[in-house]
Formats: structure tokens, C-alpha cells, sequence
């Protein structure tokens, strides 16, 4: 997760956890003027557009009061859905046998976009086995990653 979205996550940690909601992640997309921020939130009986609605009035007010964003923002608040977004290490361990999709930072092995089954988790690193090879990637190398779940 980038430095700004780390920060901001953790700005909204305990207001959304007061809500009684788990932050999944969030993901700032700069795209000059039109920005936007997305907060996602997951709970173990789901999460309803009334939930989203709930934690958009609290998340709205924190940042308007921290103001970490110059300039305009959309703000949206959702479930992480079924092809969630994965944003740390500890995330990883529910989707193993599931195909994920991966894109690093830079390039390794001469790529940098990679899908196939999740093998594991081995500390702060992902194993994801491509065809008949598998890759041992840190997790600070991972720019994104996606549960791509029943294919």
C-alpha cells in the first residue's frame, strides 16, 4: 500500500472498527481533478448499502476534520466485493487455492503481471504458482493484487 494510502488507512482504522465494520483497505486513484478515494469495509454478516451509507457519514467527517487529500476527492465506500482487492500479507491466507491477479511495482523475472493459484504465504512474501513455475514475491513489491474467485 502507498505511503498516503497507509496513512489514511490508518486515520480511519478505529473510526470504522467503532462502526463495527473490519477497514479492508484503501486504494487513492490521483487522476488530476478527479480523484478519487476508496475506502473499503467488510463485516462477517456482509455489508449492506446502509452499512456503506453509515460509514461514508463517519469516514467524510474524520477526513474533512485531518484534511490528508489537497485539492478535490470522490469518496466511496463499499464492500471489497468477491474479486476483492488484496492490501496486506495477513489478507492473503483466506484465498489460497483461489486464482489471484497479480501487478509488482517493477519488473521480476521479466514481468511484471502475474496470474494463477495462490500457494501460500511465507512471512511477508506470496506464492503464486503460474502454469508449472511457482514465484516467491515480496509483499512490498506488489502494487496490486485480485482474488479472481471460481475460475
Amino acid at each position: 500500500m502507498a505511503s498516503k494510502e497507509q496513512k489514511i488507512a490508518e486515520m480511519l482504522q478505529s473510526t470504522v472498527q467503532a462502526l463495527g465494520f473490519e477497514l479492508w483497505g484503501v486504494e487513492y486513484l490521483s487522476q488530476g481533478r478527479h480523484s478519487t478515494l476508496r475506502v473499503y469495509i467488510e463485516a462477517p454478516q456482509g455489508i449492506t448499502v446502509e452499512d456503506c451509507a453509515a460509514a461514508s457519514e463517519q469516514v467524510s467527517g474524520v477526513l474533512d476534520v485531518e484534511d490528508p487529500i489537497s485539492g478535490e476527492y470522490t469518496l466511496e465506500v463499499s464492500s471489497p466485493g468477491v474479486d476483492r482487492l488484496l492490501f496486506r500479507p495477513e489478507q492473503y491466507a483466506g484465498y489460497i487455492g483461489e486464482v489471484i491477479e497479480l501487478r509488482l511495482r517493477s519488473a521480476f523475472d521479466g514481468r511484471r503481471k502475474f496470474k494463477g493459484m495462490l500457494k501460500g504465504v511465507d512471512g511477508e512474501d506470496v506464492v503464486i504458482q503460474v502454469d508449472d513455475h511457482e514465484y516467491l514475491l515480496p509483499h512490498g513489491t506488489i502494487e496490486k493484487a485480485r482474488v479472481h474467485p471460481g475460475i
